[in-house]
């Protein structure tokens, strides 16, 4: 059993309403991290068209660390399952914003809400994340609550200044990894 308090809350959901995740998109690496409500800074990936992007660890099961073998182990089982539905992923990582904390994970696209979280709790997740063209949410995986944030999204760690425009769904993986999101 995951430890929640009696609004079914995990116990760890301020360090998870605070987390990062990062993404590899073909040539390049995305960091999204929480932002204001309401935000939207930075480019949601064209290829994920305005579809949930559902960021998922089998990393450490119950919020228990775990080997680096068992770890392993549990993801492979992970990216399986995802291959075996043919659903859209990429490699995902997920942690703290200092980068102390991480956890392999996968972004996979082609889930409902409900659909993720099932398999979140399959592999002993407390919390998943769902990134969408307007929110960053994160969702629990025993119960119904959520946290809606706005997003921002950069590469190689630099944050966005720009905020979406006509373009806001374009897929830059082509282009130079220079480049910060939204910038044309």
């Amino acid at each position: 059993m995951h430890a929640t308090d009696a609004t079914g809350t995990p116990g760890n959901w301020d360090l998870y309403r605070t987390a990062i995740a990062h993404m590899q998109f073909q040539d390049r690496t995305v960091r999204v991290e929480p932002g204001p409500w309401g935000t939207a800074e930075g480019l949601f990936p064209e290829s994920a068209g305005s579809r949930t992007v559902h960021v998922i660890t089998a990393w450490n099961p119950r919020g228990r660390t775990a080997s680096a073998d068992d770890n392993a182990r549990a993801h492979g089982l992970l990216v399986n399952e995802i291959r075996s539905r043919a659903l859209t992923w990429w490699s995902a990582e997920g942690g703290d914003a200092y980068g102390t904390h991480r956890e392999e994970s996968v972004a996979v696209v082609g889930l409902s809400d409900a659909g993720a979280r099932e398999l979140g709790r399959r592999f002993g997740q407390d919390a998943i994340f769902a990134w969408t063209p307007h929110a960053w949410r994160v969702l629990a995986c025993d119960s119904e609550t959520a946290a809606v944030s706005g997003w921002a999204a950069c590469e190689s760690g630099r944050r966005s200044s720009l905020r979406p425009s006509g373009d806001a769904g374009r897929d830059l993986s082509d282009e130079s990894s220079e480049r910060h999101l939204g910038e044309s």
